[in-house]
């Protein structure tokens, strides 16, 4: 994971220069790799991850103090965005692209009218698939038929995924992409054709004048499945649900460490 890292980190190095440099503990890449490899092993706790390193791969004197830590790698998270973008790249040469939500609750369910964890962030909405109500965020996620995620974005929950989509989609635009019922929209089909080139398919809702082949919609289903088995992975191994931070910028550096290691697994450039 060091030396992909290291790769990658070496076309930007020249942005990332500070002062006293002279005086870190560990370099850039190696705070990248350490926390990359957290969110790989399933660690939800940045103290219990810190205790681990301490303990089993650097001696207290060698490496950074949580506190330290902590705030290097939410400095860090642009070159993290990076290069988890650069290895997404590789997903615009897949045969097609699939586009779907998945819920993240932060608080259970009888505490959501009164939490105040990202209170006038986060907010309430219902994940029709769940048939469920919470309180939380959405991660609007685009993943090619190798499980390779592309283009994301994370919205308040009661955000519809028409709303998403374009952003979502046109982050790394795939020519070929499939969405469910939640996106069926004929302005959206053809603003993403007439400005972006993307043919965007999705299943046709009972109310509409659409005649679908009962092998089209078979076809639909099989070729959407990738995107559940990837969500699956995510919540159970990944544990992306279970992202403890309570500020913004904690949150999105660990979301996108965990797709960054995701990535790096499905690409089969580390083992987990």
């Amino acid at each position: 994971m060091l030396f992909v890292v290291s790769a990658q980190l070496s076309c930007i190095q020249m942005y990332l220069q500070r002062r006293n440099r002279h005086l870190l503990k560990q370099e850039d890449e190696v705070i990248i790799a350490i926390h990359v490899l957290g969110k790989l092993l399933g660690f939800t706790s940045e103290r219990a991850w810190h205790r681990f390193v301490i303990g089993n791969l650097f001696t207290k004197e060698k490496f950074l103090e949580r506190s330290r830590y902590n705030r290097r790698c939410r400095s860090l998270r642009w070159a993290i965005k990076w290069i988890r973008h650069q290895l997404a790249k590789r997903g615009q040469h897949h045969a097609y692209a699939v586009v779907d939500s998945l819920p993240i609750e932060l608080c259970h369910h009888a505490r959501m009218y009164r939490v105040k964890r990202f209170q006038g962030i986060a907010d309430i909405g219902y994940c029709a698939s769940k048939k469920m109500v919470y309180y939380g965020f959405k991660l609007h996620l685009q993943i090619t038929d190798q499980a390779l995620p592309m283009g994301y974005v994370l919205t308040e929950a009661s955000c519809h995924d028409r709303t998403a989509a374009e952003t979502v989609m046109t982050q790394l635009p795939h020519p070929y992409t499939l969405g469910d019922k939640g996106y069926v929209s004929q302005a959206l089909q053809k603003k993403l054709y007439d400005e972006y080139k993307i043919a965007f398919w999705t299943p046709a809702r009972k109310n509409q004048r659409v005649v679908q082949s009962k092998e089209w919609k078979q076809w639909m289903k099989r070729k959407r499945k990738i995107v559940e088995t990837a969500f699956s992975v995510l919540v159970d191994s990944f544990r992306i649900t279970k992202i403890r931070a309570n500020s913004i910028s904690g949150f999105e550096t660990a979301l996108d460490a965990i797709l960054l290691a995701y990535s790096l697994v499905v690409l089969g450039l580390v083992e987990r």
